[in-house]
């Protein structure tokens, strides 16, 4: 199938230009794209950071109608709605594989799932060694306060995992208000870091045996030798682990429930079809009350 997609080489725009869809194979779910989240890593591809991708990885905060099931899905229907995790989402039509969808009740921004699935799987991923390490009087930062690290909070929370939790960062005051922190202060046994602050690697502030979960990109340059001798854990979580397809579950679940609340997040919807250039230069710079956009194929919603 031809179909529109967006794409960007890494100078600074997207581009509108033609993909042939593959057809759907047995594992597979043929979706036609409804709302598509605009990643701050799409912005990153956009203005060269890192990147581009190859064309059909454009795009994976994806929502849309399912129009044909491989011959082995038995988990969704044609008509379905699906919240899908693989690429490539800034398609009109795209293919999303097995364990990389769920069904959603609705075609509303809220079940965009992907990113609050990043959040929590920040958590879920780590579980295990987050509990060896909670405990009374055990101490948690997590460094950075934007949409992600604010989903991992809520997750802690909703777990009811026993730390002292410290925030620090600068952004959303709004909406952390008396969590939020300036400074790190104290030594901690988990620390989750999604900030571009190198704080993990010119201070010690572990405790021995301690979990660093790195959630965000840097250039650092260390040699290691605190985290050797305190015996230190390094994680680093993926949507591409095994936990994520269950994070997804997780999170239309809360979200249908009200355990967890992302309305808010979704401040800006853009007509696919006329606003398109305008949704990644607000991408970008992030006008007053920008907080995560979305594109939306309103033709598509039924």
């Amino acid at each position: 199938m031809r179909t529109r997609i967006l794409y960007t080489e890494g100078k600074g725009s997207f581009t509108e230009t033609g993909w042939d869809r593959p057809d759907c194979g047995d594992n597979e779910i043929a979706v036609t794209a409804i709302m598509t989240g605009i990643c701050r890593s799409d912005i990153d591809m956009m203005e060269g950071n890192f990147g581009p991708l190859p064309i059909n990885m454009s795009g994976h905060e994806g929502l849309g109608l399912v129009t044909k099931i491989g011959a082995n899905i038995t988990d969704v229907a044609v008509g379905d709605y699906v919240a899908t995790r693989g690429e490539p989402a800034y398609a009109d039509h795209y293919l999303s594989r097995q364990h990389e969808y769920v069904k959603v009740p609705a075609a509303e921004p809220k079940y965009i799932l992907e990113p609050v699935a990043c959040g929590m799987n920040i958590v879920i991923s780590n579980i295990d060694a987050i509990e060896d390490r909670e405990g009374p009087g055990k101490k948690l930062l997590i460094l950075g306060s934007g949409f992600l690290a604010w989903v991992a909070y809520n997750t802690l929370l909703n777990q009811g995992h026993v730390f002292e939790i410290d925030v620090v960062g600068s952004s959303n005051r709004s909406l952390w208000g008396d969590a939020l922190s300036q400074e790190v202060s104290g030594m901690y046994d988990v620390i989750i870091d999604l900030s571009s602050r190198t704080d993990i690697f010119d201070k010690v502030i572990y405790n021995e045996d301690a979990l660093i979960i790195m959630g965000s990109q840097k250039t650092v340059t260390t040699d290691f030798s605190a985290m050797l001798w305190k015996a230190v854990t390094m994680t680093f979580p993926s949507p591409r682990n095994s936990s994520f397809q269950y994070c997804m579950s997780l999170a239309a679940q809360w979200i249908e429930e009200g355990a967890i609340k992302v309305d808010s997040f979704w401040t800006k919807a853009y007509n696919r079809n006329t606003e398109w250039q305008q949704a990644f230069e607000d991408g970008a710079n992030r006008p007053s009350g920008y907080n995560r956009g979305y594109l939306i194929w309103s033709q598509n919603v039924i």
